[in-house]
């Protein structure tokens, strides 16, 4: 299952850096994660520093 991005999301960009897929984009008011291309990987919610980032 795909991770989201939460509205606690800061719009840092530390998500979409270490994304290793390139899954995620900045979005009107958040960061958000294109479901289709996410590996579950988890690389996002460990480098996001106010935890906006939950197993979806």
């Amino acid at each position: 299952m795909a991770y989201k991005i939460t509205d606690a999301c800061v719009s840092c960009g530390s998500c979409a850096e270490n994304c290793p897929v390139e899954a995620i984009s900045e979005g009107e008011d958040k960061y958000v994660i294109n479901p289709d291309i996410c590996v579950d990987c988890g690389s996002c919610a460990e480098n996001c520093p106010v935890e906006a980032i939950e197993e979806g």
